[in-house]
């Protein structure tokens, strides 16, 4: 007779238990580590960062700066018109990730590229200039607009590498 034991309002038995909790772990193991970088983290490290989250749900994505900033509120807008919520994100320093073990590092600006730390752990460093949507001018529409073409730039760029090297 199998033992059986209440998870989550439902009863399952022992063994199905078990290969649930190996299941997970096996997931867990095998979740990619992925670190984007750029100056300020404020803007297209942010961006980055939430859409690969979403196109890539078994992988932990991390950014930071050379010289970290707010994110910015821009940024937070041109994210938050397709259903991403990068409001609640950290600016943080690229020192922070020096002895992690990612398995792919990008750089998305060429400032991050000249300056930042050598990750010895990581499995692969990859550089991809985007242009700095910081930099945009004008009215706040116009400005959110350089935001939202660097945004989708980056999207179709994170979108293809993770269907090439993720999923």
């Amino acid at each position: 007779m199998s033992s059986y034991y209440i998870c989550s309002f439902k009863y399952i038995n022992l063994q199905t238990l078990v290969y649930l909790l190996t299941s997970q772990n096996n997931i867990l193991k095998k979740m990619r580590k992925v670190l984007i970088l750029c100056t300020g983290n404020s803007c297209r490290s942010q961006m980055a960062e939430g859409l690969l989250s979403s196109f890539a749900a078994d992988t932990k994505v991390y950014s930071a700066g050379t010289k970290p900033e707010k994110v910015n509120p821009f940024a937070i807008k041109a994210m938050e018109q397709i259903g991403i919520d990068i409001s609640e994100n950290d600016s943080n320093h690229v020192d922070e990730y020096v002895d992690f073990d990612f398995d792919y590092v990008f750089t998305v600006c060429d400032n991050a590229k000249e300056i930042c730390p050598v990750y010895n752990r990581a499995k692969q460093v990859i550089h991809r200039s985007f242009m700095d949507p910081a930099d945009a001018k004008g009215t706040d529409s116009e400005q959110l607009a350089v935001y939202v073409e660097v945004r989708d730039q980056l999207s179709e760029y994170f979108k293809d590498f993770a269907m090439k090297n993720i999923l």
